[in-house]
């Protein structure tokens, strides 16, 4: 199956995404530049730990959104490259991956928020955790992505199941309020860490493993970083399925989840106390995850153009941001201004203290 190129125009664009012979974009990918994709992830994770965060620090509200503005302007700066290299098919297929894995990655963000607190992780640390995190969580993504594509292009039905599983995750979504508790400690992964991996419960600064009598032993930081890995894998198996329904191309597959969980880092640092004003986020993922199921199972009947699916992603997420803010500035008008509180009726006088017992002996008779 060949690609339409673009002509350069965004009417290009439109017609790449239109043309009903081509449903998906794919193209052969040298080695090379798949080698020059991960030579630049690698380097900018590199980069990342060595200049910008190489001594341990509380990151500020600030330069973490200073950040999140960088890590998302390269993300979607990608779209052009992908565009002029194989035309607006490719390039909308990708933007619409970056998309909907950066929202869906936003409830793991809240997550891992939570699994700081239990494990009282300093703020200074946290940042290498996610490092690692992050790493870890490119390959594993990579593997599903590659496992996902064989699927489908092996067993058709595949599509059925991944389709039907989408929908059951969109109401179980759209219904996550919010408030349901998180159990670290019920983690069956870390449990068996723990039995295995010898460890102390003490930090050793931003140390994984640390030495103690002469043994290595592991911090809290390695159970968190196991904790923070399985999670990954728990919404790996929404995201990689909805991404798959808008494109099936490996390499826009990749990239674009690749650099969307770049950023989920700053992302963090800038949105993690702020779980309580997104309150319509788990309406808005539930509704862009049925959407992509959707259009997962009526994919060998009716080809939504790419186009058509970003408008709707994005129209989506924006309606429920702008929803989310609003309910929020409307709670604070409503909520009662602070003031001096009401005075109070006469306190009754308290009764004399009843006088203690002679030690050894009880008040009981």
């Amino acid at each position: 199956m060949s690609l339409l190129h673009a002509d350069g125009t965004v009417g290009g664009l439109l017609a790449a995404s239109n043309d009903t012979s081509q449903k998906f974009a794919s193209f052969d990918v040298p080695v090379w530049i798949w080698g020059a994709l991960v030579g630049v992830i690698i380097v900018l994770l590199v980069l990342d730990l060595l200049l910008v965060h190489r001594r341990p620090h509380d990151i500020t509200l600030r330069e973490a959104a200073i950040e999140s503005a960088i890590w998302i302007a390269m993300g979607t700066s990608f779209t052009i490259l992908v565009f002029a290299w194989h035309g607006g098919t490719a390039a909308g297929e990708y933007f619409s991956g970056y998309l909907i894995e950066k929202s869906l990655s936003i409830d793991n963000v809240f997550v891992w928020a939570v699994i700081f607190q239990y494990f009282a992780v300093p703020a200074r640390y946290q940042f290498r955790v996610l490092f690692w995190g992050i790493f870890g969580a490119l390959v594993l993504r990579a593997i599903f992505i590659f496992a996902g594509v064989a699927l489908i292009e092996r067993f058709d039905w595949v599509l059925y199941v991944f389709g039907a599983f989408l929908l059951i995750t969109a109401f179980r979504v759209a219904r996550h309020s919010g408030d349901e508790p998180v159990h670290p400690e019920r983690n069956p992964v870390l449990r068996l860490v723990t039995k295995l991996v010898p460890s102390t419960p003490n930090y050793d600064g931003q140390k994984l493993f640390t030495r103690r009598n002469h043994k290595l032993l592991a911090t809290p930081l390695f159970a968190v970083l196991i904790i923070v890995e399985t999670t990954d894998v728990v919404f790996a198996v929404d995201s990689i399925p909805a991404v798959l329904a808008v494109s099936r191309e490996p390499f826009i597959v990749f990239s674009s989840n690749a650099f969307a969980i770049l950023g989920l880092r700053a992302l963090y640092f800038l949105l993690a106390g702020m779980a309580n004003r997104f309150r319509y986020l788990n309406v808005g993922l539930g509704v862009i995850l049925a959407f992509v199921g959707l259009k997962m199972l009526v994919a060998e009947f009716v080809h939504l153009p790419t186009w058509l699916s970003l408008i709707v992603i994005a129209t989506v997420l924006a309606v429920t941001v702008v929803a989310s803010l609003r309910a929020d500035r409307s709670d604070a008008r409503i909520r009662p201004v602070s003031g001096p509180p009401p005075e109070a009726p006469p306190a009754a006088p308290e009764p004399s203290p009843e006088p203690s017992p002679e030690p050894g002996r009880s008040r009981d008779r």
